[in-house]
Parts: structure tokens; C-alpha cells; sequence
């Protein structure tokens, strides 16, 4: 008689697998190929999505977001991006719009120039720079043109910490903002002949309900800007 406890029980963890997987906590963002639960926030900059790929499109002088429709406070971000190297873009989130419905807030900077910033941190319409790469020389090495890149944020209280291609750009703590819209901006352009250009992003997924254990342990050497003591008189 042959023996099924070896066949049972390759069956019975193929299924706790399955289920651990199903139940991570990771949640895709985008479904399919449309865009529901996002909306189109600022300039004339083009979106759609094609085989599961955001596809963003440059027109026109004003910088464009594609913009969650509710917002998000503790988490962590993954997305994968491929930019056109004549471009700028970046990842918004914990992001507002301001009165005059200006975009403002956090956003994981898309570099690909030779300045080489991407993961660094800028503030969209506030404070401009506040993890500029000069921080960091490491992290300038991250970012590959012409590639497919993954972006990991992470977001907790006052956390952030940003990830490009598994190498820590940004480490970095605040209390200006602590929840807020994700999106993903098309930069605007100055000439006609910048139109047109394209940046994709995919595999955009969200893990909420994190705990300050879930972040990933800090790359030895890369500095930390700590600005929430001087927001509260620390």
C-alpha cells in the first residue's frame, strides 16, 4: 500500500501557505486595468492604465497627481516605476490639498537626472527639500534609468523611511503630517517638445495596521533628520 502521509502533508502546508499568503496584509491598489477609488488632481498631465501599468503622461506647465480617493496614515508602500530619463515624477502621500487646491505634502522624490535625488524626500508645495541626496551618496547609486525600480515607504507616526531598490535613501522623522492621499505625479514641462513623455508605475500595493516592528531596521551609516523635536520644542 503506498504510503499519502507524505502527499497529505505537502497538501496540508501548500494550503497554510496559500492562506498565510491570501491574509499578509498587503492590499493592490490598483485592480485590474482602471483606476477606481483614485482621482486626477492639479494640471492637464495624462493617466491610464494598461496590463495592470499606471501610465503617466506629460502635458502642459502644472504638475499633475493622481491622487487615492481616501486617505492613509500608518503603512507601508511598494510600487515599482520605470521613468523616462527627461522627466522628474515622484510618490505622494500623507498628502493634502491646500485651500487654493494645490498639492501639498511628502513625496519620494523619481530623479532619473544627474543629480541623482530619487528616495529622497521633498515636501510638494510647503517646505521644499527635506532629505535632499547630499545626505546620502549611497543612496544616489539606487536609482538604474532605463529600469524598472521598487520604491518601499514606509510611514509610521513620525516615521518615514524610504527604499530604492532595496537600499535606504531617506530616514527621516517628522510630526507635520501624519495621514493623507497617496498619488503619483506627472511633472509638468515647459516646452512642447517635453510633452508626451511617460512614466509607468505597477505592482502598487499597501500593507495598514503596522506596528513600529514592521519597519525595516535602518542601514548603518545613513544619517537621520529628526525635525519633529524642533516642531514641538524638543
Amino acid at each position: 500500500m503506498t504510503n499519502k502521509f507524505p502527499f497529505l502533508i505537502a497538501l496540508i502546508a501548500l494550503v497554510a501557505f496559500s492562506c498565510q499568503s491570501a491574509d499578509d496584509g498587503w492590499k493592490k491598489l490598483i485592480v485590474d486595468d482602471g483606476i477606481s477609488g483614485w482621482k486626477v488632481l492639479g494640471g492637464q498631465g495624462l493617466y491610464n492604465v494598461e496590463n495592470g501599468e499606471v501610465i503617466g503622461t506629460t502635458k502642459g506647465t502644472s504638475n499633475t497627481f493622481l491622487a487615492t480617493e481616501v486617505p492613509y496614515e500608518n503603512f507601508i508602500l511598494e510600487l515599482e516605476v520605470l521613468v523616462d530619463p527627461k522627466m522628474n515624477s515622484g510618490i505622494q502621500f500623507r498628502s493634502n490639498q491646500n485651500a487654493k487646491g494645490a498639492v501639498n505634502g511628502y513625496q519620494a522624490e523619481i530623479d532619473p537626472s544627474e543629480r541623482a535625488w530619487s528616495g529622497g524626500l521633498y515636501d510638494e508645495s510647503r517646505r521644499g527639500w527635506l532629505y535632499p541626496l547630499t545626505l546620502n551618496e549611497s543612496g544616489r547609486k539606487a536609482f538604474k534609468n532605463n529600469q524598472w525600480n521598487k520604491y518601499r515607504i514606509e510611514a509610521y507616526q513620525n516615521n518615514v523611511q524610504i527604499w530604492v531598490n532595496n537600499v535606504m535613501t531617506t530616514h527621516f522623522q517628522d510630526s507635520m503630517a501624519t495621514t493623507g492621499f497617496i498619488a503619483l505625479q506627472v511633472h509638468g514641462v515647459g516646452t512642447s517638445e517635453e510633452e508626451g513623455l511617460q512614466v509607468k508605475w505597477r505592482n502598487i500595493r499597501l500593507k495598514e495596521q503596522i506596528e513600529l516592528k514592521d519597519l525595516s531596521e535602518p542601514l548603518q551609516g545613513v544619517q537621520l533628520i529628526n525635525l519633529s523635536q524642533s516642531q514641538t520644542g524638543g
